[in-house]
């Protein structure tokens, strides 16, 4: 399963979210959108000019779901996406640092429940029509409409009106003081509201949006087709006349396109190719907030003693895990962001291996002769590391019971309550990496109260009031000092908890590709990249 789905929204929970506003995924062979200039040839070389050549990458995942912003959770149609549309202020794909994009500049503070964007003049979507204030009120209202289940609402729950000043500026009040709020709004895209609104079916199979990149076609389990938005006038121009995404799941099938040149760049190297790519071609492995989490249900009587979870976690040997399984490409969790993130807090509670120690507290707890099913997905890398778990937890008695299968069918047990234990990857830093998001996503609502049934404890109840406390600090060292206590809290609980932090292999041709850099989230980014 795509990692981004991974992340909190798989695809079962997707299919609910489509079912409520009547969208299906419509993605055939040659379906193909209006308009394009020619290009000028697959794999085609550039000058290095704006606008030259093609760029045609390996990409890890078919496609899941569509292309409705609002909606998708699908790794690969997410990615894409980027390209495709803007919000008023977007993340840099390397850095995930908000900056404005349709906005002039990042949203200005009028008060403290109020806010104002300026929409960029002359910004244009693929279909000639003007990006107006009127198209930015309905991307947020669609996205704040219940009826809809937006995957984005659970991110600006926030925000209570959206206006249009005039054409070019649109106003935003707040439920509540919330600091973060000119990088969050990111996680909105703009859509033109005359297109949508006529067939929200047809938008979601062929994206309309205002970014450097116009769709031209997809096939779902072959290739994604963009080509250069003329008419953009934004600071991202497109720098290739033309993308080609070839869709391929097998591994090796990726690293020969690599090799052989067919492509320019591929995601997800597998860990042990990463040393056999040399010369012109490149593998960089960078550090993300994408983690290997334990999730235990809570209601499940076994679970309900944190000191059983907590034994659970120092009973694995995650550095054995990390060389064995990964190849030394991750990071052990000592806190719930890696140690790289800009507002890393190391926990109170950090799991080193530490088997007298689980034993103990198994014990303690009234824990003899455990036993219990742990479900993994089978996302490759997960399945290398599931046997070295188990032994991990052999060898303090616990007989754990494997069963891996496909995602989709993992989360519909989780999601009916039928699971002991899962462990399995996420990655919520593709919609913001701010730690108030990526604690939210897992520590706050849908996950807790419908997946591992934490709702009912009193630390729930203690963590969703800290993070609550901090949205509305404009304290920044006070904020860092709840989201720590929210930190220690999780470590603590070991409900749902990291045990990794993964590190994300991407390869690429250095001479062919200017500008080019991997991401520390799944999938790639050709913003300001061109071909050489």
């Amino acid at each position: 399963m795509p990692s981004r789905s991974a992340a909190g929204v798989d695809r079962r929970t997707f299919l609910r979210y489509t079912s409520a506003i009547g969208v299906t995924t419509a993605i055939t062979t040659g379906l193909t959108a209006c308009g394009g200039p020619a290009s000028n040839g697959d794999g085609a070389k550039g000058s290095g000019g704006s606008g030259a050549g093609t760029i045609e990458a390996g990409l890890s995942y078919a496609l899941s779901t569509g292309f409705d912003p609002m909606i998708t959770s699908g790794a690969t149609p997410y990615a894409a996406n980027m390209h495709i549309f803007e919000g008023l202020v977007d993340l840099d794909p390397a850095t995930l640092v908000a900056r404005p994009t349709l906005a002039t500049e990042m949203p200005k503070k009028i008060n403290a429940t109020t806010y104002r964007a300026t929409l960029r003049k002359g910004a244009t979507f693929h279909d000639g029509s003007a990006v107006t204030a009127e198209d930015v009120v309905f991307s947020f209202e669609r996205v704040l409409d219940p009826k809809n289940a937006s995957l984005m609402a659970q991110f600006v729950p926030f925000i209570d009106t959206v206006k249009a000043v005039d054409t070019g500026t649109v106003e935003f009040k707040l439920k509540s003081p919330f600091a973060l709020f000119p990088s969050r709004i990111s996680v909105v895209r703009i859509v033109p509201k005359k297109i949508v609104e006529k067939d929200v079916k047809g938008f979601d199979a062929e994206p309309v949006g205002s970014g450097p990149y116009k769709f031209v076609s997809a096939v779902r389990e072959d290739k994604i087709v963009m080509t250069k938005h003329d008419k953009y006038n934004g600071p991202h121009p497109a720098k290739a006349q033309k993308m080609v995404w070839r869709l391929m799941s097998d591994p090796s099938a990726r690293v020969s396109a690599l090799k052989s040149g067919r492509v320019q760049a591929i995601e997800d190297v597998p860990y042990i190719d990463v040393k056999g790519i040399t010369g012109e071609n490149k593998v960089e492995s960078v550090q993300s907030f994408g983690l290997l989490f334990l999730m235990f249900n809570c209601k499940d009587e076994r679970f309900e003693d944190k000191r059983v979870r907590q034994a659970l976690h120092y009973a694995l040997d995650t550095e054995k895990i990390i060389e064995t399984a990964l190849l030394g490409n991750a990071a052990p969790a000592t806190g719930y962001v890696p140690a790289t993130h800009p507002d890393y807090r190391k926990a109170s509670t950090v799991y080193s291996h530490d088997l007298a120690k689980a034993k103990k507290l198994l014990a303690e707890a009234g824990a003899k002769d455990l036993s219990f099913t742990l479900m993994l997905t089978d996302t490759g890398w997960v399945k290398d590391v599931a046997p070295l778990i188990k032994e991990s937890w052999a060898a303090i008695g616990v007989d754990a019971t494997l069963d891996i299968a496909k995602s989709a069918a993992q989360y519909a047990k989780v999601d009916k309550g039928d699971f002991h234990a899962l462990a399995a990857p996420g990655d919520p830093s593709v919609f913001g990496n701010d730690v108030d998001l990526l604690m939210r996503w897992f520590y706050y609502g849908f996950w807790p109260e419908k997946r591992y049934g934490w709702a009912g404890s009193a630390a729930y109840k203690k963590t969703k009031s800290l993070l609550d406390q901090a949205a509305g600090l404009t304290d920044e060292a006070k904020r860092k000092e709840l989201w720590g206590q929210v930190t220690d809290l999780v470590a603590d609980e070991a409900a749902l908890y990291p045990v990794l932090h993964r590190k994300l292999p991407t390869g690429w041709t250095t001479d062919a590709l200017t500008g080019f850099k991997p991401l520390p989230t799944t999938g790639l980014s050709f913003i300001d990249v061109g071909r050489a």
